[in-house]
């Protein structure tokens, strides 16, 4: 382990190094993208999107497009999630497709960062393909990430120990080695044996020359 304490880093997606907008009735964008690929759009669609159709365990990621498929399916006896899986997923990341903005300082504390110690990104996100097309559109290059995970791809949401591991074994470091940089103190906060840094506005500009005087 190096002088700073921590052997890898791990940066928040959403609000952390990006900022986008998000849609201000999701039912209703969803369900917009769902008819747009064919599909049948309930009458009672918001009561139907707004009910829980599978069983998620405390901690545990659900897809929103499974979610969505099975709203669909409960609405229609004939129809199966697994028939409509591929449209679906379409229709939910279509629906989220939105303007994205890297925030002052990102470009700059992902790129500096990975001269010391591998980098990663793990987000919170129920949408399957989002978090690669935002980092796409992105100021941030790919490449310059040795680690991308989601919780809908790990299938644990952060502040659930098991989100920080998957991250942590992706940098091929142990959790305890792993720094966490985001801005919301409840998930990005909780990171359970590992450390936080929570960036509000502009810190995060900072951060690159505040790392380095402990690597000094």
């Amino acid at each position: 382990m190096n002088g700073t304490g921590f052997e890898g880093i791990s940066f928040d997606l959403f609000d952390t190094l990006v900022a986008v907008e998000k849609p201000t009735d999701p039912a209703e964008a969803v369900a917009t993208e769902l008819a747009t690929e064919g599909l049948t759009v309930p009458d009672d669609w918001h009561a139907a999107f707004t009910e829980f159709h599978l069983d998620v365990p405390d901690g545990r990621e659900l897809s929103l497009a499974e979610h969505v498929a099975a709203a669909l399916a409960s609405r229609a006896d004939s129809l199966r999630p697994e028939d409509v899986r591929e449209n679906v997923e379409r229709a939910v990341l279509a629906a989220f497709e939105t303007e994205v903005r890297t925030r002052p300082g990102a470009l700059k504390a992902v790129e500096t960062v990975p001269d010391r110690v591998p980098v990663g990104v793990l987000s919170n996100c129920s949408v399957p393909g989002l978090v690669g097309r935002v980092l796409h559109e992105s100021a941030i290059h790919e490449t310059a990430l040795d680690a991308v995970v989601t919780s809908v791809g790990c299938g644990w949401r952060k502040p659930h120990p098991r989100a920080f591991a998957a991250v942590a074994d992706e940098l091929g470091i142990e959790v305890d080695g792993l720094l966490h940089v985001g801005d919301d103190p409840e998930t990005d906060g909780g990171a359970a044996g590992a450390t936080s840094r929570i960036v509000g506005d502009g810190s995060l500009a900072g951060l690159p020359t505040e790392l380095a005087g402990q690597w000094a």
